[in-house]
């Protein structure tokens, strides 16, 4: 197998690009299982040397141990997610304890520990850089942190408990798939009403493929979700789809409910163990917010700044709908987008289908690439000598204003059924120097689920969709721009409240018209986006900030309280109620729980984090208030965006690097103008 098996060896192809034609599920585990026995003696190398203890013969060999499990990994975590299978997801199950006992034993080897303890303890010998001091200092927080100081039988119990954490997490993420991909209905041509004719014709061909011509069928993928609740005209329909998706993964086959009770006991545990009173705790110590109580502060101020902004705004919406007799009933949570949508077009004269023409997929993707070219130089050029691991995909190389290679980037644009709902960015190899000087260039890829295009339109895009492509790129620059010297602390390997601020910077530019002025242009006609469009556009950005920050604080502090228990759960449903309460919008309905399908700090590594991106949106609005200040294609303020943020990945604490680039600290008076607040 090693001889053929074409993750063993470094990839030999153009850029060294992961040859997917080659690769098959079978090659998988043979290849894990191979990385991490060259790892393990990688380790006992270091552990067996008899020389003293110092940065390069510990910190830096650690460092570059793994290679080759790392390159194993960087395929089969970003497929699993994008292109999975029933293969595939046995293959993860029976990988996960492995890959677990493996990273336990490192992080508990008592000989390796102590030769860390050793360097770190003698760190001003060294005379370090500030990224190998960062580099230190992090590789023995997380050994600390990972139970170095733990012995005996405790030692014991934390690879037990890590080795089920991570096959629950993993059992969690595939159920959330199967349920989804589980989900649909057919409807009829009377049952439509409202409904995008581009959403009907997908719909058309889709229950015609599944051998159901004269129908309609729906599944719940995001877009086709979001779309239904927002336009369908049918408030029973509406209901069932709501219910549908809110109702997933709570019974039955695929239920997570006892899979949430016990991941979070377990976290608790840990923590435990570890000397902290709760996980969050635990999480947040290596955070810029730093403890719980500055995060519970954060978001339940944000709930009060915000909370009489989002009553009237629903006393406005149950006016509306009353007075339109759009819903004969008190306003329920599949009304929501259906009601805020026909107020918005009837007070800012927006109806999102009619912006969709201008926004066609290859457009909107050249106007974003064009973007990275105005702030920071960047070109990205088409290649069809790389392979791709699945038709829909494609790969770009990106280089420098003065022509140096960057690296490469792929998209991945439209929901199937072997893709996980949502929209992230990964990479199959990050930035780095080898040992031989030379620089390891990033692949990054960004995944998404647009709406599709149908045999006579291209996928056109809604104002949301290009606001998640304007996100997705941004943490794909800060992947691509990455210029530090180890990948552990490279491009987006930052502290998790950091991580959302290159991606929700980026998201400022869909209200900005000058932007929008490079690349929205009709479909069909090539007429641009008329600038009246625009203007009321960007006169409607505040409708409905106040529900969106409200949604979002649930999320956190759901979030939060899962993480900040200080025992067991026994009732799923009582405890989400309860968490809430404080930015609750509607009552809670029976059958309907985030929990279950809260895929983020269940099985995406956000526990005790989705804070994070009401933390990261307060700094995206202040550090873009410097672009509006300056101008906001400024070459000297992008500059220093660059530099400061995008280059520098985790080298240095954040709130240095962000008072670099901004002169200050960041305050939430950005956010709250931006949002109509103040």
């Amino acid at each position: 197998m090693e001889n053929t098996n074409p993750l063993i060896h470094p990839f030999a192809g153009k850029y060294g690009a992961v040859p997917f034609g080659s690769i098959h599920a079978s090659h998988f585990a043979p290849a894990v299982e191979a990385g991490i026995e060259k790892a393990n003696a990688e380790i006992e190398a270091i552990c067996s040397n008899t020389e003293a203890p110092d940065f390069e013969n510990t910190i830096l060999a650690l460092e570059r141990a793994g290679e080759d499990l790392d390159r194993a990994l960087n395929v089969f975590y970003p497929l699993l997610s994008a292109l999975s299978s029933d293969e595939v997801m046995e293959i993860s199950l029976r990988l996960a304890p492995v890959i677990s006992g493996y990273s336990t034993s490192i992080t508990l080897n008592e000989r390796l520990w102590q030769r860390i303890k050793s360097v770190y303890d003698n760190r001003d010998k060294w005379n370090l850089d500030t990224e190998d001091a960062m580099l230190l200092s992090e590789t023995y927080d997380s050994f600390r942190r990972s139970g170095a100081l733990l012995r005996n039988e405790d030692r014991e119990k934390l690879k037990a408990i890590n080795a089920e954490l991570t096959e629950l997490t993993t059992r969690f993420g595939q159920n959330v798939l199967n349920e989804l991909n589980a989900y649909e209905i057919y409807l009829t041509e009377s049952q439509l009403g409202g409904l995008p004719q581009r959403l009907i014709d997908q719909a058309a061909a889709e229950a015609a493929a599944k051998g159901r011509p004269g129908e309609y069928r729906f599944n719940l993928s995001q877009p086709v979700y979001m779309s239904f609740l927002k336009y369908s005209t049918e408030r029973a329909l509406r209901e069932k789809m709501y219910r549908l998706y809110t109702g997933r993964n709570i019974k039955g086959e695929y239920s997570n409910t006892d899979i949430v009770k016990r991941l979070t006991a377990l976290r608790l545990e840990k923590a435990r163990l570890l000397g902290y009173d709760t996980y969050a705790d635990y999480s947040l110590a290596h955070t810029m917010a730093g403890s719980k109580e500055k995060v519970f502060g954060l978001l339940e101020s944000l709930a009060v700044a915000y909370r009489p902004a989002q009553l009237r705004e629903f006393e406005r919406l149950q006016k509306f709908a009353e007075d339109n007799s759009l819903i004969d009933s008190p306003m329920q949570p599949w009304d929501y987008s259906f009601v805020a949508n026909r107020l918005r077009e009837a007070e800012y004269e927006i109806n999102e289908e009619e912006y969709r023409p201008y926004f066609p997929l290859d457009a909107v993707e050249k106007g974003v690439f064009g973007l990275a070219g105005m702030l920071y130089g960047l070109s990205f050029t088409p290649l069809d000598d790389v392979e791709v691991y699945h038709p829909d995909v494609k790969v770009y190389e990106v280089k420098d204003s003065d022509g140096s290679y960057l690296g490469l980037l792929y998209t991945d644009f439209f929901p199937r059924e072997s893709k996980r709902p949502g929209a992230w960015m990964t990479d199959f190899g990050g930035e780095w120097i080898n040992a031989d000087g030379s620089a390891h260039r990033p692949h990054v890829s960004i995944v998404m689920n647009f709406t599709k295009p149908t045999a006579d339109t291209p996928a056109l895009l809604s104002l949301a969709e290009v606001g998640t492509f304007l996100h997705e790129f941004g943490h794909a620059l800060h992947g691509l721009l990455a210029a530090t010297k180890y990948a552990s602390l490279s491009g987006t390997n930052v502290y998790r409240d950091f991580v959302e601020l290159p991606s929700q910077f980026n998201e400022n530019f869909l209200t900005c018209p000058d932007f929008l002025k490079t690349f929205a242009r009709h479909w069909q006609s090539g007429e641009p986006l008329p600038a009246e469009m625009i203007e009321r556009f960007v006169r409607a950005r505040q409708f409905g900030a106040a529900y969106a920050c409200l949604r979002q604080l649930n999320f956190g502090l759901l979030d939060m309280k899962w993480h900040t228990i200080t025992g067991p759960v026994d009732d799923v449903a009582a405890f989400e109620k309860a968490a809430g309460e404080s930015v609750s919008m509607f009552e809670a309905l029976p059958d309907s729980l985030i929990s279950p399908q809260f895929s983020h700090i269940f099985s995406g590594g956000y526990a005790a984090g989705y804070y994070s991106y009401k933390w990261a949106e307060l700094l995206d609005a202040d550090a873009f208030s410097a672009f509006e200040e300056n101008g906001v294609f400024d070459k000297a303020t992008a500059r220093s965006f660059r530099k400061n943020i995008l280059e520098k990945g985790g080298t240095e604490p954040p709130a240095e690097l962000y008072r670099r680039f901004r002169g200050r600290d960041a305050c939430i008076d950005a956010l709250l103008r931006r949002d109509g607040i103040v």
